[in-house]
């Protein structure tokens, strides 16, 4: 079949999960067109030098335990520009002090007391209440719950408060009082159920002590992995190789059906372009995905569930400071790889990552050891609700992290470098019921003969996750077009 006559696929959304689904496509015989609406690729992952070192702006690592996104990397040539990280030991800055995070727990949920009581992360009442958890009948649960609720009642509220809710804002930028149970820790909301104690129930996911995850490895490898030029390398590698025709630029602002197949409508009012495919898929988040869809008959239920999600907003405050401005003894030099805030500690930061700690390439590349060595530094700002923060100015967004940075760290002087990027409406907030939201919106898509959505709004905000939604997506537009068929000679229009 020549390229011309081949059908054609419209991928709305350059971001990891729409280039990952324009790659999945590369061998299929079809042509694929990604429209992405901001100047640039990549979405939230992309990558920018400070001080000379190319550092990631946004995403900075990937979970090995879920293949999808190493396998990504793999088949896109850069499995040997993967590197591991030097040190996965962290901790949580509360109740006035740096202390460990523990290791024997599932996302915040402790599995051994002695080790929680050790590490000084809650009070000794704290620990006491939740010690409760190990004696305490089975908790109730009808359908999906917050965390909080659930968590509290097994082991207490200074456990949330001090250890699953830093975690969980960590990866969502949300709140344990209102994200779902089952949508956010479904491993743990499993085992929870064939277990009368929460901490017995987080037990069974961890491996014996000492094992693995206690040393931050798995078997045959670690835990998480990059790139050596950073993950924002990633999306430029998979357009040129999915062979797609890349538009940046290119705002989708409407979708319909047409006797052929489908019409997205880009660019502005005055000078609106059509674009005809055979196949759509919509990797772009939750809100614009519904604008899209509501031209679509028949798809009126995803509309109302995409339009449910909320998504929040943050900020990466990236710092150099020369090694010399760090303490010997600090938590950098010591070997962790960062530590969380608490929401409860009333801190503007609620991340931070030791940078050069965690990734020995960055270490090398900021010179050799030495006092005027460059220390580079990730601080994570806002959580949901926190949009008033955001709106400072870049300089006064830095100069809050590295001022809460400093007190928590005994850092000395101004950083030697700076930069700051947000992240606007970056996050979806998997509340209560995502589960069902998102069984209700791909089974009105897939009710649409070649329509396929992917993305961060259904599976998992990581990249592993975004990944497999991207392969599902491709394999449900190739399925479909290998099952419709085309006779001879009749062309797919652009």
């Amino acid at each position: 079949m020549e390229l011309a006559d081949a059908p054609h696929v419209v991928i709305v959304g350059g971001g990891i999960s729409g280039l990952a689904a324009a790659f999945f496509l590369r061998d299929e015989p079809a042509r694929v067109t990604v429209l992405e609406g901001s100047p640039r690729l990549g979405g939230k992952l992309s990558v920018s030098e400070v001080a000379g070192i190319p550092v990631d702006e946004g995403a900075e690592a990937l979970l090995v335990t879920r293949p999808e996104g190493t396998g990504l990397i793999a088949d896109a040539g850069l499995a040997g520009q993967r590197v591991a990280p030097g040190t996965t030991a962290s901790g949580i800055w509360t109740r006035g002090a740096l202390r460990p995070l523990p290791r024997r727990q599932v996302m915040g949920v402790p599995s051994d007391m002695d080790e929680l009581g050790s590490s000084g992360v809650v009070s000794a009442a704290g620990v006491a209440r939740a010690r409760q958890d190990l004696d305490l009948p089975p908790t109730p649960r009808d359908g999906d719950v917050p965390v909080a609720r659930y968590v509290a009642a097994r082991l207490g509220r200074e456990v949330v408060d001090r250890l699953v809710d830093p975690l969980l804002g960590g990866v969502y930028a949300g709140r344990a009082e209102e994200l779902s149970f089952d949508a956010t820790l479904p491993a743990l909301a499993a085992a929870s159920r064939r277990h009368r104690s929460l901490a017995e129930a987080a037990r069974s996911l961890l491996p014996p002590p000492g094992g693995a995850r206690d040393s931050g490895t798995r078997a045959g490898g670690q835990v998480f992995t990059t790139l050596a030029g950073g993950l924002g390398a990633l999306p430029a590698v998979l357009a040129e190789a999915s062979g797609a025709a890349v538009r940046a630029g290119s705002v989708a602002r409407a979708l319909s059906r047409t006797g052929r197949g489908w019409r997205v409508t880009v660019g502005s009012a005055a000078a609106a372009e059509d674009v005809d495919a055979d196949a759509v898929i919509l990797a772009v988040p939750a809100r614009p995905a519904a604008r899209l869809l509501a031209g679509v008959p028949g798809a009126s239920a995803a509309v109302t569930a995409l339009r449910e999600f909320r998504y929040a907003s943050m900020a990466i405050v990236t710092l150099g400071y020369p090694r010399s401005a760090f303490p010997p003894d600090g938590p950098a030099v010591r070997g962790w790889s960062g530590y969380l805030v608490p929401a409860v500690d009333g801190r503007a930061v609620k991340a931070v990552t030791f940078s050069t700690a965690k990734w020995p390439h960055l270490a090398a590349a900021a010179g050799t050891p030495g006092p005027h060595a460059l220390e580079i530094v990730r601080c994570s700002v806002g959580r949901i609700g926190e949009e008033a923060l955001l709106q400072r100015a870049d300089e006064d967004l830095a100069a809050l992290a590295a001022a809460e940075f400093a007190e928590a760290t005994g850092v000395r002087g101004r950083p030697a470098a700076a930069r700051v990027t947000r992240w606007g409406g970056a996050l979806p907030q998997y509340a209560v019921g995502h589960l069902d939201r998102v069984a209700s919106i791909r089974a009105a898509v897939a009710a649409q003969p070649g329509l396929a959505v992917c993305g961060a709004a259904y599976d998992g905000v990581g990249i592993p996750a975004c990944v497999a939604t991207a392969r599902a997506a491709a394999c449900q537009v190739a399925g479909y077009l290998r099952a419709r068929g085309r006779p001879a000679g009749e062309p797919s229009r652009r």
